[in-house]
């Protein structure tokens, strides 16, 4: 395994096992339940599959969350403080360069609070960001608002905004904050069901893992649940849980048990792509690509050098340049008083062998989804070049 692999998972393991409540072990669960429907065993209509898999291979194309505003006039003597999950985290700190970047051409302060992960550290940014009269404190990718309660109580209280970014699904409820801009992870869980039934012609055999401690899993194991009820309720799902400072010693030893249990075993769910790097090995091991494939979320660049390699067959990706400034976009309304937008509105977009190549060789990150964010955003806030 190449260092920077090493020391990215060493950053995600660390990282998310502090920002909620651990699960304690791993567990494992079957769907369906016993009482399936009567039509369990009716043939599978792939024609919603077939179409929601095409909508998303498709170059995402922008679309405008809200009304045009002039940015440089709202933003004029402002500050946003962000306090990333960690600053050692790959992930959030490409977003935060993002973010930097569209600050730097609207022309207001922005400051990030450099942190290695620790809730201390994160208390500390809250204290500064309320002691420095920042507008705006944004608490990024796995910044956690529940371990902040009397800081971010004490912040909104003193009229300083508190907004959670790329944290929760839609559908997930954040407490304390003043807003939580979500993203589509329930569409993301309905799509890799949806992979896994396309490619297996209507008969999955599927083994999920997941990390139940994270925010975002119930938003996407929810997914993947109602899409296979719904599309294909006679799939065969094994759901395992797996805490994150687990992942290096027993996502191998379950997938390949599971695949030696199952020899009708078709497809490994790792929801969290990252996932991967134990995932191949297991099924190396077992002897079993031929048979056994990956589906997986996040588009992550070693990740997706794995699809190139026919070590993975899917990855669900997101772009963090347009992420960035999606949450720039958001917080800037908020700011001026505009109707706050709780959707990021960031495409997925599937990787797969037809279009690996656009991601570059090796893969790098924000490459391959198209430019018309760019153009998008600065036509939304008046700065077009």
């Amino acid at each position: 395994m190449k260092r920077v692999q090493v020391f990215f998972l060493f950053m995600v393991l660390m990282i998310f096992s502090i920002t909620a409540v651990a699960c304690g072990g791993t567990s494992t669960s079957s769907n369906p339940p016993a009482d399936k429907p009567e039509d369990a065993d009716a043939k599978v209509d792939l024609s919603y599959v077939t179409e929601q898999i095409e909508q998303y291979k498709t170059l995402p194309e922008f679309r405008a969350p809200g009304e045009p505003f002039d940015a440089k006039a709202v933003m004029k003597g402002k500050s946003i403080l962000s306090i990333p999950v960690s600053s050692a985290n790959p992930f959030t700190e490409n977003i935060e360069v993002g973010m930097k970047k569209v600050a730097e051409e609207i022309g207001f302060e922005f400051t990030e609070w450099s942190n290695q992960g620790q809730p201390s550290q994160w208390v500390q940014g809250m204290n500064h960001g309320l002691n420095q009269k920042y507008d705006l404190i944004d608490l990024l990718g796995g910044t956690n608002p529940s371990v902040l309660q009397p800081q971010v109580e004490a912040a909104t209280k003193a009229g300083v905004k508190v907004v959670s970014t790329h944290l929760s699904g839609f559908e997930q409820e954040i407490p304390y904050v003043t807003e939580n801009l979500g993203i589509d992870y329930n569409k993301a869980g309905r799509l890799l069901a949806d992979w896994t039934i396309l490619k297996t012609d209507g008969k999955p055999n599927v083994l999920v893992i997941s990390s139940n401690e994270v925010v975002s899993t119930e938003s996407i194991v929810n997914g993947i649940k109602d899409e296979f009820q719904q599309m294909c309720p006679s799939a065969k799902v094994t759901y395992v849980n797996v805490p994150i400072p687990d992942w290096s010693t027993k996502i191998q030893s379950e997938v390949q048990s599971a695949i030696i249990r199952d020899p009708e075993l078709n497809y490994i769910v790792p929801i969290y792509d990252s996932m991967s790097q134990f995932v191949v090995p297991a099924i190396e091991t077992t002897q079993s690509a031929d048979r056994v494939k990956i589906a997986t979320f996040n588009g992550t660049p070693f990740v997706l050098d794995f699809i190139r390699q026919g070590k993975v067959e899917m990855d669900i990706g997101e772009n963090l340049d347009w992420i960035s400034r999606a949450i720039m976009d958001a917080e800037m309304r908020l700011i001026a008083g505009l109707p706050f937008v709780d959707n990021e509105n960031i495409p997925l977009y599937i990787w797969d062998e037809s279009n690996i190549e656009k991601a570059g060789n090796p893969a790098q990150l924000s490459t391959g989804y198209g430019d018309a964010y760019l153009e998008g955003y600065n036509k939304l806030w008046g700065i077009s070049k």
